[in-house]
Formats: C-alpha cells, sequence, structure tokens
C-alpha cells in the first residue's frame, strides 16, 4: 500500500504562484493548493514508503526557490 503525506509549504512574498507550478509538476504529488494560515501551499503527495515521501519533500519541495519551510505530515490509517 503506498504511503501519503501532506506537506505544508510556506513560500516567500511572490513567489507562491511559481512554487505552486513547481510543485505540481513534480512526480509523486497528488495535489497542491493554496490555503490560507500559517502555511501557502499544502501538497499532498504519495510514494511507495516513508522515505521516497522524504525525498519528495526534502529533495525536490524544500530545494525549490523561494521555499522557506515545509511540515510534512505523514497520513497515518486506524
Amino acid at each position: 500500500m503506498p504511503s501519503q503525506a501532506y506537506i505544508l509549504i510556506e513560500g516567500a512574498a511572490g513567489k507562491i504562484p511559481s512554487i505552486h507550478r513547481r510543485v505540481t509538476s513534480i512526480d509523486g504529488v497528488c495535489s497542491c493548493h493554496a490555503v490560507t494560515g500559517q502555511f501557502d501551499l499544502v501538497a499532498l503527495v504519495e510514494g511507495q514508503d516513508i522515505n521516497e515521501l522524504g525525498k519528495i519533500s526534502y529533495a525536490q519541495i524544500q530545494m525549490l526557490d523561494g521555499v522557506i519551510r515545509t511540515v510534512t505530515c505523514n497520513v497515518i490509517e486506524f
């Protein structure tokens, strides 16, 4: 069963539209939405396991120009 996580993304002023475009083009990103509150974007990502989710979050999203910080919230099943 694939693993999923929500990645909360805080971006620099004026960079949110370009971050959104780049995030939506990353393999494993199911959706990405602009939101109100402390974070600017929320992306739902899916991978084969938690390690793959970490690689998407760190190596691909956190390294984008304009991304200030991310928080990864792994989906758990009851």
